[in-house]
């Protein structure tokens, strides 16, 4: 149980990283990834639309995947025969 909850701190405190970074690229008041790398200039394809469709589903399965670890973790603890 000891190298299961470790791991998961492990992947909570990286996966807690990574969300910061995703939101501040996300797009909000004169900001977000489209100004940050160049979306001034329009696409004919449409490429910075499917950059921020991805940057949403990525930032909404690791939110996911954060969420599940704090729950398994808080079960961890609770079930544990430590307390």
């Amino acid at each position: 149980m000891d190298v299961l909850t470790l791991i998961l701190q492990i992947a909570l405190a990286a996966i807690s990283v990574l969300l910061v970074l995703l939101i501040l690229l996300h797009k909000g008041r004169g900001g977000g990834m489209s100004d940050m790398f160049g979306g001034g200039v329009t696409s004919s394809l449409g490429a910075s639309g499917v950059a921020e469709k991805n940057l949403n589903r990525l930032t909404i399965t690791l939110g996911v995947t954060w969420g599940a670890i704090v729950v398994a973790l808080g079960l961890i603890m609770r079930f544990s025969q430590d307390f």
